[in-house]
């Protein structure tokens, strides 16, 4: 529990999605006395800067940070450890070890008494802050490489893993989790100068990666695309959402066949949106695509990714639903009109979403890659879909604002074109049957616990 605090990722798993903050900068290793961190963040719409170093620190029992520059006119954070011993008896009298880890935070406010109102909403937001911080912990040990049980996974290893689009949505969370769980990522960036120690450039439409710089190379994750979901399809903007996906996946496969010794699993994100309309019918893995530009772009987007099963790569299309997580995507997107009452059901809502949390979707993907049993098409959503009509219900709910009004079909299409009809108004009832088969075990089976720890609520 210690050790974990101090992995590379960490200081980002405890960061809320929905926090106002974004790490700039680290000077030192992890939590050891005389490490500083730098952070940016909006308080209010007013951008600054709040700035921590670690005072304290003995190992296995307690670190300790305050700010030397920020909001607070005080603060200091103490992170406890206590060793639990045994407790309840198991097998042949040996009970099971557990540890508790303790947040002692003391604070003061700026402007003295004048700020003695704000310290309920203060101690409000400290609490949602520390019980995401300790969910996250508790999820990201369980899936630790020490903790690896899973069918089918075979003993824990290390992995090397190169990503594509680590600075996405999904990327972005996905690398501080595999490197918390006792993983090496390398991420694939666009930039060619300023390279960090984790970094590979690579030009995908001019096929330019040297796989011989990045080394012995465990899995590749392939996350790239450009956003779907803004504005409507033009001819150019057409042509752009299919190559920012068929062209990256192209050249990492050839990339991969001419590697002396290629990666042993390959997973391709895919999407949904692959079956295209599918009403009330429930999908799986085993149906064909449908009918439309999004359900014809992931078919382009699968098949180029095939090559790499017939070189003898496990290879894996991913199709991911919607991701919720107020950092980005649809649900970020969402927020600020419901948290104003203006939540907004679409057409008549018989419309199905098939959703996932973002913890069952990093989950999913590190389940992938121990379980050598999955390939092929997997879809990465949770087991209960929702309509639009119960999910606008809920998230109005979560928000403690009412969802009063409606967006007719026709005026979903007016505005956004093929893209309001296939982003918003198609139903996709998607199951995960491969995940549920292959013995991945959900966090989040139900919308409305999934979006209470989403945004903290």
């Amino acid at each position: 529990m210690f050790e974990w605090h101090a992995r590379e990722g960490a200081i980002l798993r405890l960061t809320p999605p929905w926090s106002p903050l974004k790490l700039i900068s680290r000077t030192g290793i992890g939590i050891e006395k005389g490490v500083q961190v730098k952070f940016r963040m909006d308080l209010f719409k007013i951008p600054m800067t709040w700035e921590a170093e670690h005072i304290e620190y003995q190992e296995n029992t307690m670190f300790k940070d305050h700010q030397t520059k920020g909001p607070f006119a005080k603060w200091e954070h103490t992170h406890l450890f206590h060793d639990q011993g045994r407790n309840d008896q198991g097998k042949n009298g040996q009970g099971k070890k557990s540890s508790v880890m303790e947040d002692q935070v003391a604070f003061k406010l700026p402007l003295g008494f004048l700020s003695l109102p704000f310290y309920g909403y203060v101690l409000k937001e400290l609490a949602r802050v520390f019980d995401y911080r300790h969910r996250v912990l508790k999820y990201d040990l369980e899936h630790r490489l020490e903790n690896n049980s899973e069918p089918g996974a075979g003993k824990a290893r290390k992995q090397r893993i190169l990503i594509s689009g680590a600075s996405g949505s999904i990327g972005s969370i996905l690398v501080p989790f595999l490197r918390t769980c006792g993983h090496e990522v390398v991420r694939l960036v666009r930039k060619s100068s300023n390279l960090e120690n984790d970094e590979l450039f690579w030009d995908p439409y001019n096929n330019i990666l040297d796989m011989e710089k990045a080394g012995s190379i465990d899995a590749v994750i392939n996350l790239n695309g450009a956003d779907i979901s803004r504005g409507r399809w033009s001819m150019k903007k057409r042509q752009l959402i299919v190559d920012s996906r068929v062209k990256p996946t192209m050249v990492l496969v050839e990339k991969m066949k001419q590697m002396a010794v290629p990666p042993s699993v390959f997973i391709s994100s895919s999407a949904i949106g692959l079956y295209g309309e599918g009403q009330n019918r429930v999908l799986t893995e085993k149906d064909p695509k449908g009918d439309s530009f999004i359900s014809r772009v992931c078919d382009q987007w699968e098949k180029a990714s095939f090559d790499a099963q017939k070189a003898g790569i496990r290879t894996i299309q991913l199709r991911i639903g919607v991701v919720l997580t107020p950092s980005g995507g649809a649900l970020k997107r969402m927020l600020l009109p419901f948290s104003l009452g203006l939540g907004t059901r679409l057409s008549k809502g018989s419309q199905y979403m098939s959703w996932i949390s973002m913890d069952d979707a990093l989950g999913g993907i590190l389940h992938i890659l121990k379980n050598q049993d999955v390939e092929g098409a997997v879809n990465l959503t949770a087991p209960n879909p929702v309509t639009n009509k119960m999910f606008t219900k809920i998230l109005g709910r979560v928000m403690s604002r009412p969802a009063p009004f409606v967006l007719p079909r026709w005026m979903a299409i007016g505005l956004w074109g093929d893209m309001g009809k296939e982003t918003l108004l198609t139903s996709a009832r998607v199951i995960p049957e491969k995940l549920l088969k292959s013995g991945f075990s959900f966090e989040h089976n139900k919308i409305e616990p999934a979006l209470k720890d989403m945004l903290g609520r």
